[in-house]
C-alpha cells in the first residue's frame, strides 16, 4: 500500500489582496488572493519592456562535472527503481516524473535558481505568494542537495577509489562515512514540503491565472527555464487526484531507506513491494 503522512503544505496568503479560504486535500485551509486583471497584465508587460534589470542574464553552468554526473546518474537510476510502481501508474506517473527530473534530478539548475534570486522582488509582486514560496524552497532544496552531493563525491571518489562507475556497496559506504544524518533528514523533509507546495498550488485558480498572465512576459524576458519549471510542475500535479498518498509514499520510502543505510542494512534499497491505492 501507499502511505499518507498527514503532513500539510504551509499556507501563505498575499497580504495585498483579499483572501478566501480553500479546502486542501488533507483538510487544511489555504487562502487564495484575488484574480489577476487585464490591468495587471498591461502593467507587467510595461515594466518588463522598460526595466532592463528584469531581462535574463545567462549564467555559467549547464555542464555537471564528471564526478557529480556519475553520482547523480546512479541516484537517478535508484530513484527510478524505487518508484517504478508510481511511474507505471497513470495517476501518479506525471507527478513522479516531475519529482525525478525537476526536484531531485541529475541536472544543473543554476540558471533557474539565479533568475529567481535576481528578480525576486519583481516576481513577488506579480506571482501568488504560494508560487514565490515554492520557488524559494526549491532553491533551498537544490542548494542543500548540491552540498550533500559534493560531500558524497569527495568520499566515494577520493577515499573509496571510484572512477567511472559507482556500485551499491560504494554508495552505501560513502553515505555512511559522510555522517551527516541531520542534513539528510532536512533534505527529505524539504523535498516533501516542496512536493506538497506544488500539489497545493496546482489546485489554486489564482496560480493558473497568474501562469497565463506571465507566460508571454516570461518568454520576452528570457525566463524560459524558470517558467517551464513551474508549468511542468503545476501541469503534472493537476492530474494527481490523491496528493497525500503520493507525497506520503515518497516520504515513507526515503526515510526508510535512510534509516536502513545508517543502521548497516546489507541492501537498504530493497523495500516491501507496494501498489498504489487509487
Amino acid at each position: 500500500m501507499l502511505y499518507d503522512t498527514g503532513e500539510s503544505a504551509r499556507a501563505a496568503a498575499c497580504p495585498t489582496m483579499a483572501p478566501r479560504s480553500l479546502p486542501q486535500p488533507n483538510g487544511v485551509a489555504m487562502t487564495e488572493p484575488a484574480k489577476p486583471t487585464p490591468a495587471d497584465a498591461a502593467r507587467l508587460l510595461h515594466e518588463l519592456q522598460h526595466n532592463t534589470e528584469l531581462k535574463q542574464h545567462p549564467v555559467a553552468g549547464g555542464e555537471v562535472d564528471h564526478q557529480l554526473a556519475v553520482l547523480r546518474e546512479w541516484q537517478s537510476q535508484r530513484l527510478a527503481q524505487t518508484y517504478a510502481d508510481l511511474l507505471a501508474d497513470p495517476q501518479f506517473a506525471p507527478a513522479c516524473r516531475f519529482f525525478l527530473s525537476d526536484i531531485y534530478g541529475p541536472r544543473d539548475f543554476s540558471q533557474r535558481d539565479y533568475d529567481v534570486a535576481r528578480i525576486y522582488a519583481f516576481i513577488s509582486k506579480v506571482l501568488p505568494a504560494q508560487t514565490v514560496q515554492l520557488l524559494t524552497d526549491t532553491i533551498e532544496l537544490n542548494r542543500l542537495t548540491n552540498q550533500l552531493d559534493h560531500t558524497l563525491c569527495r568520499v566515494v571518489f577520493d577515499q573509496l577509489g571510484v572512477t567511472d562507475t559507482i556500485t551499491m556497496a560504494q554508495y552505501i559506504e560513502g553515505y555512511r562515512r559522510c555522517n551527516n544524518y541531520a542534513l539528510r533528514v532536512q533534505q527529505i523533509d524539504l523535498t516533501i514540503h516542496v512536493l506538497e507546495e506544488v500539489g497545493a498550488g496546482a489546485r489554486l485558480k489564482i496560480v493558473g491565472l497568474a501562469m497565463k498572465l506571465v507566460r508571454i512576459p516570461a518568454q520576452r524576458a528570457g525566463w524560459i527555464e524558470l517558467y517551464d519549471f513551474l508549468e511542468r510542475g503545476y501541469t503534472a500535479f493537476k492530474q494527481l487526484r490523491d496528493l497525500p498518498t503520493f507525497v506520503g509514499t515518497i516520504a515513507q520510502r526515503e526515510r526508510q531507506i535512510m534509516e536502513r543505510i545508517v543502521s548497516n542494512q546489507a541492501d537498504p534499497f530493497t523495500l516491501e513491494p507496494a501498489s498504489p491505492d487509487v
